[in-house]
């Protein structure tokens, strides 16, 4: 590399911005490169430059925070040092960064920043033109005694150091060899200096200066020298050269001759980052195994040379054991009344989940030393399983933290890789438990219905030690590879079914059922909080939109047909989006209220005497109305802004002809009504079934043909050519709609059979009836699951009679009052009493007369 004086630098430079030291001309610096802007000047300059000129970058020293994550460019400082890349190594541990090594040719003063994005750009002008400056009679003359002086200090210096190192007779012919005018640059990045004093002499920009300002730090070091020798009375060996030195990094060329002085790393540094670890560990009060594994570990890495990888990896996990939280916790607010009332005032209805919590903290309340629960809340999406996890930890003025476990497929998820393998983290729970910093979290276990499998394990399987109330206090994570106490978090799981969650885990695990709410549920929490969190998400008031309960009762009828009020907040938000539109236009057209098509504000007034009501969606369009008057959304602005309705009532027009029922179906989004359809035909006496079935609801339907013509005779049934065998050449399709639903399950059997008996007999079942429950080959109807779900969806369909089986009575108590006020429910212990309820006027039973059984 040539001097600083005979290169010539191009007037315009890509700017990398370094807070890890400040770069002189004629030295070498290693810096790692992380922010966005230097990545991006490095992919873009380096890693694609060939030529000298397309490897020269400016180093400028940025003297911001460097904890700051503004994306503007912080103040630049004016003067900088030209750099060539000699090296850039990447790498994607712990984070994606690249580590530079740069040697400083000359400084520069920056004239104008041409550009910022992706990477700042400058307009440059070169300084330090040695050549021109040395060839003046004035110059030495001025700076004859000053160079004089500093080479003196700079030669004693180097004579109080030992002769043997190869450093340090390099540099004794250095001295001798290059011009002194670089001499102050070259030793003020080896002697010991902090990065203040480096900027003052990278701002001396004239050589007088830059001399007066390195001389005092050269005796500063020569005394300190002075002072080590006859403190430690020892001899100039290796430990004076690490006191004045650090070590050597790259060769590098100063005024075109060899140059290699640049420093070894700081050791002392680094054994009091090790020591201020060891404090950090000690008051940590860990338990003492984990406290013996660490003491262990800091011997080791004392030891250990920092150029190997297990150096890193033995801090990192030293450090990550220091941080969590062995014995930190936050105090539980068991106030139960308080509790009460912040729990209703988040949440409407869920009387079971505010009942379980309020229990908790009563017990909690008692017994200090309670163990977490494990909770499992278990109900269609959008009815509020998530924000009632988080309204419990605000409950209970603990920390909350969401663990999504949708589609987690690896057990080192859970419970952490070993620390053998390369990029080896811990699992989501000992990360948890960091992220918080207390070891009485509330713990989200999200969607824990959703974890799959794979070859590297079974993630459902090692949430078993997790949620097991008597084996998680001492919880071990392959990364930790010692025990932790989990014992009081409370851990907190959601799912949409259980069906999907392996026995042994359901188990371990209080299954709390949170159904879909009613329809005047539904009305509550939209007025309560849904429309008030899409009036702040939108920038309106309730005095620019005004939403009556018909309408919400006609958005959740028409317009939404599901358990939770997911789709509901979807659709006040597309009202919302709406009325923002036309509230926008109404400010515009206020600004423009010269325009002489807009009345002025006493015939506004006149407009609003005459008619004071507030507008509606489309009467916006009227300028004579004024602005600050609420939009009323009502049933034609709903169908200006949603369309048509999606859901119309079509269960009296389906039921309009024989062989057609109405069954009750648990889907894991909450409960639907089903349609079964029944036709037969001239046939061989088959059986077709068709609608995507399971084979659970194959057999209910073959159970239902076989009982119905085990009893054709008793219900005077007959087929088209009038036999009491009802497969007597006649086939029979029975379809479920929907076709594209797979659908499966024991409780359409007594569906089925009111179905194929409106076939057979001709009589139409009525329109209003519902039904549900499992079938026996003898007549009898089982209990079935999700009645709650089943009746609500009944009730959002508009029936009004439902036929349970007697052994769900029990069921009806979770039901709201209101929905059990609209609904009139038929307990059936046998298919003789569904079919009586199901047709008007009841199943006529062929009656005989009592025989005699002969004796003979």
């Amino acid at each position: 590399m040539a001097s600083s004086g005979s290169i010539q630098i191009p007037t315009r430079l890509p700017l990398l911005l370094t807070h890890e030291g400040v770069l002189l001309p004629g030295s070498t610096m290693r810096t790692s490169v992380d922010t966005p802007g230097n990545m991006q000047l490095v992919r873009s300059r380096l890693l694609k430059g060939t030529s000298l000129k397309s490897t020269i970058i400016g180093v400028i020293p940025n003297t911001s925070d460097p904890a700051s994550d503004s994306e503007e460019l912080p103040p630049l400082h004016r003067i900088g040092t030209a750099a060539l890349a000699v090296q850039v190594v990447g790498s994607n541990w712990p984070k994606p960064h690249y580590t530079l090594l740069v040697t400083g040719l000359c400084r520069f003063k920056i004239a104008e920043v041409l550009k910022e994005k992706p990477y700042p750009i400058a307009k440059v002008e070169q300084l330090d033109r040695l050549e021109e400056l040395s060839s003046k009679t004035e110059f030495k003359e001025a700076l004859g005694e000053l160079s004089e002086q500093f080479y003196r200090y700079a030669v004693q210096l180097v004579d109080m150091l030992d002769a043997s190192v190869p450093a340090v007779a390099k540099l004794k012919r250095l001295l001798n060899n290059l011009p002194r005018e670089v001499l102050p640059d070259i030793l003020t990045s080896i002697i010991r200096t902090s990065n203040e004093e480096k900027l003052q002499i990278l701002d001396a920009v004239g050589l007088e200066e830059r001399f007066k300002v390195t001389i005092p730090l050269l005796l500063r070091q020569i005394e300190g020298l002075k002072l080590l020798q006859k403190t430690r009375n020892l001899k100039r060996d290796d430990d004076n050269r690490v006191v004045a030195f650090r070590p050597l990094r790259k060769i590098g060329q100063v005024a075109g001759k060899p140059f290699s002085l640049a420093a070894e790393e700081d050791d002392d540094e680094d054994s009091d980052d090790i020591m201020m670890l060891e404090k950090k560990i000690k008051a940590s009060n860990m338990p003492e195994p984990a406290l013996k594994v660490c003491v262990k570990e800091i011997k080791r890495l004392k030891k250990m040379p920092q150029s190997m990888p297990e150096y890193a990896l033995t801090r990192n996990y030293l450090e990550l054991m220091s941080e969590l939280p062995w014995s930190k916790n936050t105090r539980d607010r068991l106030d139960i009344r308080a509790a009460r009332i912040l729990l209703d005032n988040d949440h409407y209805a869920m009387e079971k989940l505010k009942k379980r919590v309020l229990e908790y903290l009563a017990v909690r309340q008692l017994k200090n030393n309670l163990k977490g629960p494990i909770l499992c809340f278990v109900g269609p999406p959008g009815v509020g399983k998530t924000s009632v996890g988080r309204s419990i930890a605000k409950t209970l003025g603990r920390e909350f933290h969401r663990i999504a476990l949708g589609g987690v497929c690896d057990q080192s998820d859970i419970r952490g890789h070993r620390r053998t393998y390369v990029g080896s983290m811990p699992g989501r729970i000992i990360n948890g438990l960091k992220t918080v910093g207390v070891n009485n979290p509330v713990f989200l276990l999200d969607e824990v219905d959703k974890l799959g499998k794979s070859l590297q394990g079974d993630p459902a399987a090692a949430l078993l030690e997790v949620l097991d109330p008597e084996q998680n206090h001492n919880f071990t994570d392959h990364y930790l590879n010692v025990a932790f106490d989990l014992s009081q978090v409370l851990f907190i799981a959601t799912a949409n079914t259980t069906a999907s969650i392996p026995a042994a885990l359901l188990d371990r695990m209080e299954v709390i059922e949170v159904p879909g709410y009613s329809q005047e549920e539904k009305m509550e929490i939209a007025h309560r909080h849904l429309l008030s969190k899409q009036l702040a998400q939108h920038g309106l008031t309730p005095q620019q939109i005004q939403i009556p309960q018909e309408t919400t009762l006609e958005i959740i009828t028409r317009y939404t047909r599901e358990a939770g009020v997911r789709s509901l907040d979807r659709k006040y938000a597309a009202v919302c989006r709406a009325v923002a539109v036309k509230v926008a236009e109404g400010q515009h057209r206020e600004a423009k209220s010269e325009h002489p098509e807009v009345p002025d504000g006493e015939e506004c007034k006149e407009h609003l005497a005459e008619d004071p009501k507030p507008r509606t969606i489309s009467d916006t369009t009227d300028l004579a109305l004024p602005p600050e008057m609420p939009i009323l959304i009502d049933h034609h602005a709903l169908k200006d802004i949603l369309g048509p309705p999606m859901y119309e009532i079509e269960v009296f027009e389906r039921l309009n002809q024989p062989g057609v029922a109405i069954g009750l179906a648990w889907t894991p989004l909450g409960g639907e009504i089903m349609f079964v359809e029944a036709s037969r035909m001239d046939g061989e006496g088959q059986l077709t079934l068709t609608g995507q079935l399971g084979d659970i609801m194959k057999e209910s339907a073959h159970l239902a043909i076989s009982w119905l013509r085990s009893n054709a005779k008793k219900y005077q049934l007959t087929n088209a050519s009038g036999s009491f065998d009802l497969l007597d050449n006649t086939d029979i399709h029975l379809h479920f709609p929907a076709g594209a639903v797979t659908k499966d399950g024991p409780s359409a059997g007594v569906t089925i059979v009111t179905c194929l008996a409106s076939l057979f007999s001709g009589r139409l079942v009525c329109s209003d009836v519902a039904m549900t429950g499992e079938i026996t080959l003898r007549g009898l109807v089982l209990p079935v699951g999700g009645i709650k779900a089943k009746v609500l969806a009944a009730h959002r369909a508009g029936l009004k009679r439902v036929i349970i089986p007697k052994r769900n009575e029990k069921d009806l108590e979770e039901i709201p009052l209101n929905v059990r006020r609209d609904l009139s429910f038929v307990m059936a212990g046998s298919l003789d009493e569904v079919l009586n309820a199901a047709f008007d006027g009841g199943f006529a039973i062929k009656t005989r007369p009592d025989l005699m059984s002969s004796k003979l």
